[in-house]
């Protein structure tokens, strides 16, 4: 999806007012419209023209694969450094059941023998960029009783042809569709999960973090800028300053250098901790034990940066986290529709949102936010769901409060409590 076209001029003079303004932007994709290979000089000329006027980004590209051979010494020597390939299928009697037909060199395919065709080419072109140094993802869409069960298959022969990461992302309904045609619901939260895990099995690096934004996104995950960058905006634009840019990225890559070994050693606790809200340490089998319990898992409201920093009523999207006390881990993103469209829109008749927001958090055991009200507080204890207002890293909240979960309830389990201390606990 995208609000504009753009020339690749067009395209790099963007780039270069957004790098001014944005001194974390550090990569640069092309995704869309459509695939970016069926128009390649254009791809290709966007990169030329990006690289010679920002040249400390770099670049990704995303394409569907039918024709990536072709174009794979252009991409090694352009510098695309990552790129992308949809493969949903691996079978062609799965693929046929995917793609209605396959067009290329002005030839038509159908059925089986269209899938095979895409299938032989996007694997090729895989195993071909994984060869040169590219690193490369495999996004795989999963399709309920279309491609759920053969999706680990796909994983198990993608990781053996290069792939280094692979994404397994839920099916979106577009209105109109076959599929909505055809009555097909979208994948649940624990079905994804489940074929994420599936797929670790065989082998694969999963990627979590996915938000399915848009192609002409600019910004952080979550927090997409691309409506602050009209072309008057980047007119006015001040020159971009080279220097401060390497500066903000040494300090940046600094501060995940820390991250990363904070979080190495939340892998390796100590023997003893301390409960949230209590001074004394917790030492010795009983407590520990309750520790050890089965992982939780924790929904999130943010706005980006690490942060626990999005009132409730506004979140678009939770992000979910699995958590036993010692460790966390990052789960996935579950989008959802916001509860409140304006301050005159939070107290209503919710009732059918709030069904569809419980419908995606409902396995969770706590809910951060930075705010809530009364009538979504009521309705996630009722579920079994406790929401807790906080702020800060969402790493230490995560532990801080299923430490205190723990500790609160060390044998039964959090879901049946319908009034939890932890409500006031957290605020």
């Amino acid at each position: 999806v995208v609000s504009e076209l753009l020339t690749p001029e067009q395209a790099a003079r963007k780039t270069y007012g957004v790098a001014a303004q944005i001194m974390q932007l550090s990569v640069v994709g092309i995704a869309g419209p459509g695939d970016p290979l069926a128009n390649a000089d254009a791809t290709f000329d966007t990169f030329r023209r990006v690289r010679e006027t920002v040249k400390d980004v770099i670049f990704c590209l995303s394409t569907n694969g039918l024709t990536l051979i072709r174009h794979v010494d252009r991409i090694v020597e352009l510098g695309v450094s990552h790129v992308t390939i949809t493969i949903n299928a691996v079978d062609p009697v799965v693929g046929s059941r995917i793609y209605g037909w396959i067009y290329d060199e002005g030839k038509r395919y159908t059925g089986e023998e269209g899938a095979r065709l895409l299938i032989d080419r996007q694997l090729a072109g895989l195993k071909m960029l994984a060869s040169r140094g590219v690193l490369c993802k495999v996004n795989s869409v999963l399709i309920p009783e279309v491609n759920d069960a053969h999706l680990p298959e796909v994983a198990r022969v993608v990781k053996e042809h290069g792939a280094v990461i692979h994404n397994i992302m839920p099916l979106i309904i577009a209105p109109g569709s076959q599929y909505e045609q055809e009555g097909m619901q979208a994948p649940r939260p624990r079905l994804v999960r489940q074929l994420q895990e599936q797929c670790a099995d065989a082998g694969a690096v999963i990627m979590r973090h996915c938000r399915q934004c848009r192609a002409d996104a600019i910004g952080l995950l979550g927090e997409d800028r691309n409506q602050d960058f009209t072309w008057e905006n980047i007119a006015a634009a001040p020159p971009m300053d080279e220097g401060a840019r390497a500066q903000f990225q040494k300090e940046l890559d600094e501060k995940v250098r820390v991250r990363m070994e904070r979080k190495e050693g939340q892998s390796h606790p100590k023997q003893s901790s301390t409960a949230a809200g209590c001074s004394c340490p917790l030492s010795g089998d009983e407590p520990e034990a309750s520790f050890t319990s089965k992982p939780v898992l924790i929904a999130v409201a943010s706005r980006g940066g690490g942060k626990v920093n999005q009132h409730f009523g506004r979140a678009k999207e939770f992000m979910i986290y699995e958590s036993d006390g010692t460790i966390v881990n990052f789960v996935g993103i579950r989008k959802v529709q916001s509860y409140c469209h304006g301050k005159a829109d939070c107290n209503g008749d919710k009732a059918e949102t709030m069904k569809e927001i419980l419908s995606m958090v409902h396995d969770c055991a706590l809910l951060l936010s930075a705010g809530i009200g009364e009538a979504p507080k009521e309705a996630l204890q009722e579920a079994g769901v406790l929401p807790i207002v906080c702020g800060g890293d969402i790493e230490e909240s995560v532990l801080e409060y299923v430490k205190f979960l723990r500790y609160m309830y060390p044998v039964q389990s959090s879901k049946k409590s319908k009034h939890s201390p932890i409500e006031h606990f957290g605020g």
